[in-house]
């Protein structure tokens, strides 16, 4: 049972959105500061978060054929710069050993910034026939990239992700699997996390290092910046030539093999703070949620403790028999109001509220984190309980996503007047998602970014309008773009 709470006032949103952000990290206690700069440690509360991502993604994962592996965390210096494009991208965050054991290594040692180089060392090691392939492995794990401006779960230093590594046979069956990864990852943040996505793929500028084509999930949150919240990267062959990735095919040719990486990290907790959080805390969708609901007994007189205890005690066994993840609040000391505003800070969906009272008319009290004021509560009664606390829950999980999807709704705004887009975009605030025409000329996009801070963050797949005239310089385009301030 969690700790009395720290009862300082919670910045409010509107204020300062990035002081409400850390306050609510804190005092939700979900993670705290490492003495290392830059690093985070991750408190019971956040980590429940983290495990029920990892739980679901995972079994998403494998069901497309993806097995488990795990690779070193160190790599040869040497691994890094046999692809160009990636030691040039990665080069400014990455952290080398140099000592091992009191002496000089003979060649340094790079800290996991990413696993691409280790895993194609080794794919080339075990694939040599169109038999062995496809090879789909998938990794949880962490790396460390040495990142100047952290902040916790968004950006910092050692972060924990998955990472998917696959190699294929053929270049069209690869790009399909990049493509199945982006529905993997766009179904579970919409349909898990309750959090809606712009999906599409990056500009050239915004693309993974090594890679030829990045496709990506972003939301928007609640300052109006957009989060990159996964990517799946088309690598072609460029990393299997620089490691020599080779296989006979059917014909008994040898052929270069076609690659594809993908991955989500712990910036998903982040998300989800910053896309459901109000000046109360946090509000955890019901299927991520460490705890999906809590038992507050309240009770004024002695003799009444030992009565409502026993149904509160009854109904949580009942609850967790159920497959829900139950906590009885039976802190003493606390008053009732103290107990509702620690369980609202920590976002748990559903409150289940027993006094003598209700014991008496054989009803509770269910209070829900999504809504506010008196359409947050109703009654149930107590012999269908954890029926009607399913029903609830499922409803808090929609009703999460649904505010969440009117809130994007809210910021999406299409321009055909650069001068329009930039007092948009201008200032401090975020600003929304912008949806414009864009030749696809590097210069445009760098002059957008230049002058509003904004980047492409995703350009929607399969686009068949009839086209228009770039934003900037007024040239024919082809298709749209999203562009927002990011984090």
């Amino acid at each position: 049972m969690p700790e009395k709470q720290d009862t300082r006032k919670v910045t409010p949103r509107s204020q300062d959105f990035a002081e409400w952000y850390n306050d609510i990290v804190q005092r939700a206690e979900l993670a705290d500061y490492s003495p290392v700069r830059g690093c985070m440690v991750f408190r019971p509360d956040g980590f429940a978060i983290w495990e029920a991502i990892q739980a679901e993604l995972d079994r998403r994962i494998k069901r497309t054929g993806a097995r488990n592996a795990y690779f070193p965390v160190l790599i040869p210096m040497s691994f890094l710069k046999k692809e160009a494009k990636h030691v040039e991208g990665f080069a400014p965050e990455v952290a080398v050993v140099t000592h091992g054991g009191g002496k000089e290594l003979e060649e340094p040692l790079v800290v996991r910034p990413t696993s691409e180089t280790i895993i194609n060392h080794m794919f080339a090691q075990w694939i040599h026939s169109h038999r062995e392939l496809p090879m789909m492995l998938n990794q949880w794990c962490n790396v460390l990239r040495w990142e100047m401006r952290t902040r916790l779960f968004l950006r910092t230093a050692e972060f924990l992700w998955q990472e998917g590594h696959t190699a294929h046979a053929t270049r069209e069956e690869a790009e399909r699997e990049t493509l199945t990864m982006l529905e993997v990852y766009r179904g579970f943040v919409e349909e898990y996390l309750a959090i809606p996505l712009i999906v599409g793929k990056k500009s050239a500028a915004e693309r993974f290092p090594g890679a030829e084509e990045t496709y990506t999930i972003e939301a928007l949150m609640g300052d109006g910046r957009a989060l990159q919240c996964g990517t799946s990267h088309f690598l072609g062959q460029n990393f299997a030539k620089a490691f020599e990735i080779k296989f006979l095919d059917e014909s008994n040719q040898l052929r270069f093999a076609w690659q594809t990486s993908w991955g989500v990290s712990t910036r998903l907790l982040g998300a989800v703070v910053m896309v459901h959080g109000d000046d109360q805390g946090l509000r955890l969708p019901p299927l991520v949620a460490g705890t999906q609901v809590v038992v507050v007994p309240i009770y004024r007189k002695p003799e009444e403790e030992a009565a409502v205890m026993a149904s509160a005690r009854s109904i949580a066994e009942a609850l967790q028999a159920a497959d829900l993840r139950v906590q009885l609040d039976s802190r003493e000391g606390l008053t009732p109001g103290f107990k509702f505003n620690d369980w609202e800070m920590r976002g748990v969906p559903l409150r289940i509220e027993l006094g003598p009272r209700d014991i008496a008319s054989g009803e509770l009290v269910f209070a829900r984190r999504d809504l506010k004021g008196a359409e947050a509560k109703s009654k149930a009664a107590i012999s269908e309980v954890t029926v009607r606390a399913k029903t609830v829950l499922g409803q808090i999980q929609k009703s999460l996503f649904d505010q969440a999807k009117a809130a994007l709704a809210s910021q999406i705004r299409e321009f055909d007047s650069y001068s329009a887009l930039r007092k948009q975009l201008e200032g401090e605030g975020g600003g929304g998602f912008a949806l414009v025409y864009w030749c696809g000329e590097p210069a445009c996009e760098t002059k957008i970014r230049e002058e509003t801070r904004a980047t492409c963050r995703a350009i929607p797949i399969g686009q068949s309008g009839a086209g228009g005239k770039c934003i900037v310089c007024g040239k024919s385009a082809a298709d749209r773009a999203y562009f927002a301030k990011a984090y």
